[in-house]
């Protein structure tokens, strides 16, 4: 029976656990949820909720498309930024959603649990473009399943209301390059710790 149970533990199948929550970290009932939201006590993952800000949901907005792309590529080089003082991120990923309980979110898996943590507890005190940034430890481990794999195909029909997440995609050359930058910025904290601790 346990084995079961563990088997079907965050699927559809599962009655007690809700399988969204656990496959993207969000669900669109919230507390009123007929289902459990397991939250994780430690994970590489954090979510930041409704933290972006896309004009392009404005129903004002007059801006080009290459301006929502530079805006976005703006806050998305900010953010990595930032997340980057806690520690190495492999991942970070911002949803293009319009429902509730998924727009703005980011979603950063850092190599380390405990740089999670740090981030969780740091980012819990600080504020993004004058509002409160709300971070949590996410039960995501694998973006591909949390994804909606028709958006990617350009082929789902619920758009933005979609309950999988719909990622707004960075400019390649700008993603590439912060990663980079990270990987050479590591590199030379390695090489100095490692100085200091031959000089010692």
């Amino acid at each position: 029976m346990a084995e079961y149970l563990a088997s079907i533990y965050g699927t559809e199948k599962d009655k007690v656990n809700c399988s969204f929550y656990f496959k993207i970290g969000a669900c669109r009932h919230g507390d009123r949820c007929s289902r459990k939201h397991v939250k994780p006590t430690f994970s590489q993952t954090i979510l930041c909720s409704n933290i972006y800000q896309n004009p392009a949901h404005d129903t004002n907005c007059n801006m080009s498309e290459e301006q929502i792309q530079a805006h976005f590529d703006d806050f998305y080089e900010d953010f990595f930024t930032e997340l980057c003082k806690y520690g190495e991120v492999e991942e970070m990923h911002v949803c293009d959603n319009v429902g509730d309980h998924l727009i703005g979110n980011v979603y950063a898996r850092f190599r380390y649990e405990e740089d999670a943590q740090k981030a969780v507890d740091n980012l819990n005190q600080r504020f993004y473009a004058g509002r409160p940034i709300y971070a949590e430890l996410s039960p995501v481990t694998d973006f591909r399943e949390a994804c909606c794999r028709q958006n990617e195909n350009a082929e789902c029909t619920r758009g933005g209301f979609c309950n999988f997440m719909h990622l707004k995609e960075v400019s390649r050359y700008l993603k590439k390059e912060l990663f980079a930058a990270q990987r050479n910025f590591l590199r030379e904290q390695r090489r100095v710790k490692r100085e200091k601790s031959e000089i010692n």
